[in-house]
């Protein structure tokens, strides 16, 4: 059953993107000439299907490392598998010390997930084993579904996905769609709500990786909500400039954009 929802999952993955139902916003652009940065930005309005979208090229034909955007699919997979009890269950900071303080810590998977806390899921993939996280990654079709390590390869540039399967991926989350039972994808939509008010809510997970060639590599991806309407959001880029801080810049980038296209202020 298992693989039979998975299939149905596989073959709906992305977000149903053509030349069609695609707006190019070029002044979007700017926020990457800005930054001197390179990247791709695409927006889904779930009402019409209509995308708005900056470089549809890198968002359909490239792959990148997921980073610290897999733990979607990493806390779905550990609790469907009761790696995971529930969003409560801590495991304990494995005493080596990160440059990150907050992680120094005994967490919950809430904790672990909002903090994005590397040391917490490298342990939960030790304990789903490498053979059960490549069944699932197999069933889901994530990306390339490639393992190196099992407590690294969403990291080290093994396994890769483009931007739009990470779009149709939160799509298929805020809707139960995924192969997954619906309590779980309840459990990984909270964790991704980051700010809730009467105007909006803009839920999201972030990710920071290192490409091959050295550059750092920056996502978003998630949603926006207003007047209980859903618009699903990916956000990709690289830096070309050293020392760039990408942990700001990619929410100042993101929020900057949906501003520019009329969110954030309860209007839509």
């Amino acid at each position: 059953m298992r693989h039979f929802l998975a299939f149905l999952f596989s073959a709906s993955l992305l977000a149903g993107c053509s030349t069609n139902n695609v707006t190019t916003d070029d002044s979007l652009g700017k926020y990457f000439t800005d930054s001197k940065t390179e990247g791709c930005f695409a927006l889904l309005n779930n009402a019409n299907g209509e995308f708005t979208m900056y470089n549809l090229a890198r968002y359909r034909d490239s792959a990148f490392t997921p980073a610290s955007t897999f733990k979607i699919v990493h806390s779905l997979i550990g609790l469907q598998t009761g790696k995971i009890t529930n969003d409560s269950m801590v495991i304990n900071w494995n005493g080596v010390a990160s440059p990150r303080t907050e992680c120094n810590e005994n967490m919950s998977m809430y904790t672990a997930f909002r903090r994005s806390c590397p040391a917490w899921y490298q342990e939960l993939a030790r304990r789903i084993g490498r053979d059960t996280m490549q069944g699932w990654l197999d069933s889901l079709s994530y990306g390339n579904k490639k393992i190196s390590k099992v407590d690294s390869f969403w990291l080290d540039n093994s396994l890769k996905v483009r931007p739009d399967e990470e779009l149709g991926l939160v799509k298929r989350l805020y809707f139960n769609q995924l192969p997954f039972f619906k309590t779980n994808q309840e459990i990984v939509r909270r964790a991704m709500l980051l700010e809730s008010t009467p105007a909006y809510r803009l839920a999201y997970k972030t990710g920071l990786g290192i490409k091959e060639n050295g550059r750092e590599l920056a996502w978003v991806v998630g949603w926006v909500e207003e007047n209980n309407h859903p618009y699903f959001f990916v956000l990709n880029f690289e830096t070309t400039q050293p020392g760039t801080d990408v942990q700001t810049l990619r929410l100042q980038i993101l929020k900057g954009m949906l501003k520019d296209l009329g969110f954030l202020e309860g209007k839509k």
